[in-house]
C-alpha cells in the first residue's frame, strides 16, 4: 500500500468509510458502468457546467475498494470527500472560505485574519489544529484520541468560531465577506462530507499544502508535517472536555 494512502486511513480513522463523495473529471455512463461492476452504488450525481469536475456520492464501499480510491486520490485522479459520524466523531473541521458574492477568485485578508485568529484560539484551548490550504480557503482539523458526542463537538466549534468572527469585527472586517462553515454540523451532517489532505484542487491543480504558522509547506513537507502531527498533536478526550468546558460553560 502506498505510504500515503496509510497515512491519510490512520488519520481519518474512525470516519465512515462505506460511503464517499467523489470529486472526478470523469463523467458518463461508461464511468458509471465501472463504479457499477465493482459493486459501488450511486446515491447521486451532480455534473457541473464549467466541465471541470463532477460529484459523485456513493455509498456500500468495501475496505479494498476504498483502498483503491484513496489510490486515486493521492495520484491526484479524483478528491476523496469523506462523511461524519451521525452519532459521534474522532475529528471535527472548520472549512473557511471565500464568499462567492463577494469575490469568488482569490484568498481574501478576512479568510487570511479569520484562520489565524482560530489557530490562537484553538491552540489556547489545546485543540492542536491542523491548517491545509485549500483553493480560496482553509481546512482546519482537529483529531481526536477517541470519538466525542457531535453535539459538544459541534458547541465547542460554534464557540469558537464566533470567537474568531468577532476579531474580524473588532477590527473593520466584514464577516459575511466569507463563510465559516463546521463539520460535523449536527443540522445537516448526512449531506455534508469534507475532501481529505493528500491531493491537488480540483480546480486549480495545485497540491493542498499544509500552512505552519506563516509558512506553507511544499508538498513534501507537507507529508511529513501531517504524519508528525498526527503522531504528536492528537487531542486527548480529558483536554477536550477541559477545552469545552472553557468555551461552553
Amino acid at each position: 500500500m502506498d505510504r500515503r494512502v496509510a497515512l491519510i486511513k490512520t488519520f481519518y480513522r474512525g470516519l465512515p468509510t462505506d460511503r464517499v463523495k467523489l470529486e472526478v473529471s470523469a463523467y458518463g455512463f461508461d464511468f458509471l458502468a465501472q463504479l457499477e461492476r465493482r459493486g459501488i452504488q450511486l446515491e447521486y450525481g451532480e455534473l457541473t457546467l464549467t466541465e471541470v469536475l463532477h460529484k459523485y456520492k456513493l455509498t456500500k464501499i468495501t475496505e479494498t475498494q476504498m483502498d483503491e480510491l484513496l489510490s486515486w486520490h493521492v495520484a491526484s485522479l479524483c478528491n476523496v470527500c469523506l462523511y461524519f459520524d451521525r452519532q459521534a466523531n474522532p475529528l471535527f473541521s472548520f472549512n473557511l472560505d471565500n464568499n462567492h458574492a463577494h469575490d469568488g477568485s482569490r484568498l481574501i485578508p478576512e479568510v487570511q485574519l479569520a484562520v489565524r485568529a482560530l489557530v490562537e484560539r484553538l491552540n489556547a484551548l489545546g485543540c492542536n489544529p491542523l491548517v491545509i490550504a485549500s483553493g480560496r480557503g482553509y481546512h482546519v482539523w482537529c483529531r481526536l484520541e477517541a470519538p466525542i458526542a457531535n453535539e459538544r463537538l459541534y458547541s465547542l466549534m460554534l464557540h469558537t468560531a464566533a470567537g474568531s468572527l468577532l476579531t474580524l469585527h473588532q477590527q473593520g472586517f466584514d464577516t459575511n465577506n466569507m463563510k465559516f462553515n463546521l463539520y460535523p454540523d449536527i443540522r445537516i451532517q448526512d449531506r455534508v462530507s469534507l475532501r481529505l489532505f493528500g491531493s491537488e484542487h480540483a480546480k486549480n491543480h495545485v497540491f493542498s499544502c499544509i500552512l505552519n504558522g506563516e509558512t506553507l509547506l511544499d508538498e513534501e513537507a507537507s507529508w511529513a508535517f501531517f504524519r508528525h502531527h498526527m503522531e504528536n498533536k492528537t487531542m486527548t478526550v480529558d483536554a477536550f472536555d477541559k477545552a469545552y468546558d472553557t468555551v461552553v460553560r
